[in-house]
């Protein structure tokens, strides 16, 4: 096993870690620890309240305890990122693949509009909706996949592009092999690897943009947790309470690490194959 592979699956075991928490949050957290609950704000972590119940990470400002936001949280971020990321998925196999095998006119206009879309920035549309409507997390989903689909479709193109030329495919083809066909029993497969690896660390990069978003108040809102608000919550009370913050913080860079592990992990398989 390379030093890859024992990253890779470093970070693949932290991810299944998260999911599998976030899925089990109700059986995890006590009904009550999510509500507020004035006379117990600010416990330091591994505390008991006047009630009796114990906070692992400590409570917030609100008397809310941070283990059962955190965890409630990462529904919502992993939620947004794998959600987003799966809208980005099908725009770009849909997009690259017709601009791989379409005429020449249709594949430069599918090509060009694909590089004017990277230039849309995302800040700035969603600064537009944020003034349209009430920012929310299905918001945050369709704009971030939207304007995430670029990548995949270049990457989806050039992959096609390589495959075309390759015997099995012209082999397939004289057979009376169709195009849809050949595209997916042939070039999508191929092309799988890559995109899998460019996904992965998509997910990470949708959640990290999804809790910056929700820190300056453009994606998810209060009261709804998420670790982009949870952060934002924090940041009045550093100095007294850092956990508040921090604690959400680290979870954020363990997942988008552990999803970059993951990602290097896949293409170095696919470059050693």
């Amino acid at each position: 096993m390379t030093p890859h592979d024992r990253w890779a699956r470093a970070g693949a075991w932290v991810l299944a870690l998260v999911v599998l928490v976030a899925v089990l949050a109700p059986l995890l957290v006590p009904a009550d620890s999510t509500h507020d609950v004035v006379l117990t704000r600010f416990l330091s972590p591994l505390t008991r309240d006047v009630h009796g119940n114990f906070h692992l990470l400590g409570t917030d400002r609100l008397g809310r305890d941070v283990w059962g936001r955190l965890v409630y949280g990462a529904r919502v971020s992993l939620s947004v990122g794998v959600l987003t990321m799966v809208l980005s998925l099908v725009v770009g196999v849909v997009v690259g693949a017709s601009a791989a095998f379409a005429p020449r006119g249709l594949s430069s206009a599918l090509l060009a509009f694909t590089d004017f879309a990277l230039g849309v920035p995302r800040i700035v549309l969603l600064l537009l909706l944020a003034a349209l409507w009430q920012p929310s997390a299905i918001q945050v989903v369709v704009v971030l996949g939207a304007t995430g689909w670029m990548p995949i479709a270049r990457l989806v193109y050039s992959e096609a592009r390589s495959q075309l030329g390759r015997p099995y495919v012209e082999s397939a083809t004289a057979l009376g092999a169709g195009r849809t066909r050949v595209l997916l029993r042939h070039i999508l497969p191929h092309a799988a690897p890559p995109v899998l690896a460019a996904v992965t660390l998509g997910i990470g990069n949708a959640i990290t943009l999804e809790a910056g978003l929700s820190f300056l108040g453009l994606g998810v809102q209060p009261p709804t947790a998420s670790w982009g608000t949870l952060i934002a919550s924090g940041r009045d009370t550093v100095v007294n309470a850092p956990w508040v913050g921090l604690v959400p913080g680290i979870a954020l860079v363990a997942v988008v690490v552990s999803c970059t592990l993951v990602a290097d992990g896949l293409q170095e398989r696919r470059l050693s194959a």
